[in-house]
């Protein structure tokens, strides 16, 4: 192949390139708009950062199942555990005792459980009530009706959860139930500093 062939192929892999690239941000852009005008009760602040281990954790904001809106950067100074969860799920219900048992011991020391309902894949309002009520959840249960700040998280296996440190950085991403032995693991690292 000549080098004037390479050329004109180089030349047309970069057009191709930032075409799809123009069209998946107009894309987002649209989707923003349209969260907005429809009044969702999601809202992505703009952030270039990931989910890597050491990464501040993508900002978002959710209407709480008591009707509060709340935003993950409100925690900032706080360990955080994000979990992604629905009332279907079996290891999900295993986990949630142990969650409000972490959740009460923790309480006074600059920590937070944030469970996320996957309110698309659940089964509807008043099962989620019901769970809540169940396990005597005390945490604040933020609602992804939506269904994009579970997807913006990866959380494609539930429960999913992430320990986040006190400055928002992620430091763990578990898939799978953990038990209060395991958080308190995740929280007494922050605490020591390891990374």
């Amino acid at each position: 192949m000549s080098k004037k062939m390479i050329g004109l192929l180089l030349v047309a892999v970069f057009i191709i390139i930032l075409a799809v690239w123009t069209v998946l941000d107009s894309q987002r852009e649209d989707r923003a708009l349209n969260n907005m005008a429809l009044g969702s009760n999601v809202e992505f602040l703009p952030t270039d950062e990931g989910l890597a281990k050491g990464e501040l954790a993508p900002d978002f904001k959710l209407t709480t199942l008591a009707g509060e809106e709340m935003r993950l950067s409100d925690y900032r100074g706080k360990a955080v555990i994000l979990n992604f969860w629905a009332t279907w799920c079996p290891p999900c219900r295993a986990e949630m005792p142990h969650m409000q048992d972490f959740y009460e011991n923790q309480q006074a020391n600059d920590l937070e459980v944030l469970a996320v309902n996957l309110t698309t894949e659940d089964s509807g309002l008043s099962d989620i009530e019901s769970f809540v009520e169940e396990f005597g959840l005390g945490f604040p249960i933020p609602m992804d009706v939506d269904g994009e700040v579970g997807k913006l998280y990866q959380a494609f296996s539930i429960p999913t959860s992430y320990i986040i440190d006190r400055e928002g950085r992620v430091r763990h991403k578990i898939v799978g139930p953990m038990d209060e032995e395991m958080m308190n693991g995740f929280i007494e690292e922050i605490d020591e500093g390891e990374f």
